[in-house]
């Protein structure tokens, strides 16, 4: 007889990675009545949800998307209106599919050359409700898709280690629910539906010995000098950054919500911390400035510099609650979140509601605060035309960081950052997307560092190179039937560079595609065919490799795509055009003859005694070599650049693409 599995949240019984989150497992079969099947369940109406439920549903497997709220979209519909990526060109596949079609919006509703397109940036910024018609619209063109909104998880069900069945309770009518699937997707900022299946997860940050790691534990940062500060133990703990909520803000008084009386629990002793703040230049300006990131000079030295405002179209602002601050009074107030049932963390929803309302009320109000002062904060108000149903405060808690899943493999800082003389991050075979964002953690407590510079935790925008993530990642030890997009196997660190919408919707691509995969193939997610996954990813836009020096028009560059996950390049530069050097011709085939189906024979041959015939290798001798594999005699003008005498030599770009496509021509054979 097989056995069932059944855990719910918040019930006691067993504790799970050491996370503090309790749990039971009965034993027993429910008998309930399942209300729904569907091929794939995708938990959690994020972005990275959203983005794998299309995925699968274009692949052609049926989806149902749950969402705890009645609202899709996560971050990027409840107030967080500009996209975190620093380098546009290392992200594409869905996530620009979103960005162009936030562009077109702006377009056909205001005109090519309106202020409103300008200030969208290309589709990168955006208002919290055209993120969310967006994402609509790219849910209703997929007819495989069924939403199932206010859907609260409450239990899993296994058969023989694989999730066969989730419950949840509709939070509209109370009624118990099930949802039965073949592959399950979670989604969620929180990693419920892993914890919920037993799945191995951290908590927490990780000590500094434990994966060698610079910036992890307890740790003290200059963020304006990027360097350590005295009193850092770089030892683990199980403290999380602190969440806020992100707001959306106008200065159009036609279209202000004034907050007339101050928020329920309203203490003005929340916030008295920052007159020393002020007094002391913490609310200063910075020492760089960076566009998209806040800085207005107005607001330096001003009670207004809590916030950081970042314009968005139609008179609004992105704002966040500035971190750096030493009366942040947001730090520890989540500790308890991640393993709380869902009536404990409704209330810390609600106590960041009010934390945040009051920061907003006692900015513009406090008698102490100068009067110009107040008055230039009084010129922002919440929009009257966004979150109309929730009194115009966004729906979803900034959860940075909760569970992160103990996966195949654990991406730490030494996988984000370059290593010694590396002149590239870590390549991975089984990379299925690039990264980019640097370290951006908020702070972990309220203890400052002994020059009052920062709270301790806090690690702000430190720069990294772009960086490849593995499939690994997403894959739980043990549990099957489950693929995790977005609390990933990392450390708290890299989580700290991972955990961006724009990376978190290709990364629910990924999923998506994968999940479908399992499906068609009946092979568990660990066991998905990754040379098949990044077929279609590079089909489908995702970028695996970034390079400085290669855009799409380059003949070649889905071939330097697929190849720079198996070592063909150890630079971010592809030299495409540059002639092929024999030493690159030699390690270039012996990586093409170590791939599945391909003959052992390939040889590059012996370089001749000129250093002419050593540097290069010619159109000609690579025809010869290639041959090797069966005489499939690839058609040269479909790799040349251009049409040549056979004896010219043979370019990088044309190199790669040759060997890609006697690849894919041998491995689909």
């Amino acid at each position: 007889m097989k056995r069932r599995n059944f855990i719910r949240i918040g019930a006691l019984s067993t504790l799970i990675s050491g996370s503090g989150l309790t749990v039971s497992c009965m034993n027993q079969n429910s008998g309930s009545k399942i209300e729904d099947i569907t091929d794939i369940a995708v938990v959690g109406g994020t972005p990275a949800g959203i983005m794998a439920a299309i995925a699968a549903a274009r692949m052609g497997s049926n989806v149902m998307l749950t969402a705890y709220h009645s609202h899709l979209g996560g971050m990027s519909t409840s107030g967080l209106g500009k996209s975190d990526i620093e380098n546009k060109e290392a992200i594409a596949g869905l996530f620009k599919e979103f960005t162009e079609k936030v562009l077109q919006y702006y377009i056909d509703k205001y005109g090519e050359n309106s202020d409103n397109v300008k200030r969208c940036k290309e589709g990168y910024y955006y208002e919290p409700s055209v993120a969310e018609l967006v994402f609509n619209q790219m849910i209703a063109e997929e007819k495989n898709i069924k939403i199932l909104f206010n859907y609260q998880l409450e239990e899993a069900e296994l058969n023989s280690g694989k999730i066969s069945r989730l419950g949840f309770i509709d939070r509209k009518t109370g009624e118990n629910k099930f949802l039965k699937a073949q592959v399950f997707i979670d989604a969620t900022y929180e990693g419920d539906v892993f914890a919920l299946a037993g799945a191995g997860y951290r908590l927490g940050r990780e000590g500094k010995e434990e994966f060698g790691e610079k910036h992890a534990g307890h740790i003290f940062f200059d963020f304006n000098e990027k360097k350590f500060l005295e009193g850092g133990t770089g030892d683990g703990d199980d403290r999380l950054p602190a969440y806020t909520y992100r707001l959306c803000m106008t200065d159009d008084p036609e279209n202000s919500y004034v907050l007339s009386e101050p928020p329920s629990g309203y203490d003005r002793n929340n916030y008295v911390a920052y007159f020393k703040d002020l007094e002391e230049g913490r609310l200063s300006a910075p020492k760089v400035f960076k566009e998209g990131h806040g800085y207005y000079a107005d607001h330096f030295d001003t009670m207004v510099r809590v916030f950081s405002f970042t314009e968005i179209p139609n008179n609004k602002y992105d704002v966040n609650i500035n971190p750096r601050p030493l009366g942040f009074p947001f730090v520890g107030e989540n500790y308890a979140y991640p393993g709380s049932k869902w009536e404990n963390r409704e209330r810390i929803f609600q106590h960041h509601r009010e934390l945040t309302l009051g920061l907003i009320y006692f900015v513009q109000n406090d008698p102490e605060i100068p009067e110009e002062q107040r008055n230039l904060a009084m010129k922002y108000h919440l929009p009257k035309d966004e979150f109309t149903d929730n009194d115009h405060f966004p729906w979803q808690l900034y959860i940075r960081e909760a569970r992160r899943l103990k996966g195949k493999y654990t991406l730490t800082e030494n996988d984000v950052t370059l290593n010694g003389e590396a002149q590239r991050t870590t390549v991975f075979e089984d990379t299925i997307i690039t990264g980019e964002f640097p370290i951006d953690s908020f702070p972990v407590s309220k203890v400052p560092s002994k020059d009052n510079k920062v709270l301790e935790g806090y690690i702000g925008m430190y720069e990294i190179s772009p960086y490849q993530i593995p499939y690994r990642i997403l894959v739980p030890e043990k549990v099957q039937g489950l693929i995790v997009p977005l609390a990933a196997s990392t450390t708290h660190v890299s989580y700290s560079t991972v955990r961006m919408e724009p990376l978190w919707m290709g990364i629910g691509q990924v999923a998506g595609i994968a999940a479908h995969l399992s499906r068609k193939l009946k092979v568990d997610i660990k066991d998905v065919p990754v040379l098949q996954l990044q077929d279609i990813l590079i089909k489908n836009r995702q970028i695996l490799t970034y390079f400085k020096d290669i855009d799409r028009s380059d003949k070649a560059f889905d071939a330097v795509q697929f190849w720079g996950t198996k070592g063909f390049f150890d630079s971010y530069m592809a030299r495409t055009k540059e002639k092929l050097s024999f030493q690159d011709y030699t390690l270039w085939l012996s990586i093409l003859r170590n791939m599945p189906k391909m003959p052992k024979d390939l040889s590059a041959g012996k370089p001749g005694k000129s250093v002419e015939t050593v540097s290069i290798s010619t159109i000609d001798k690579l025809i010869q070599s290639l041959n090797k594999s069966g005489g499939l005699h690839l058609n040269a003008d479909s790799w040349l650049y251009n049409k040549r005498e056979k004896a010219s030599a043979v370019l990088r770009g044309e190199a790669c693409l040759a060997m890609y496509q006697l690849y894919q021509n041998t491995s689909l054979t």
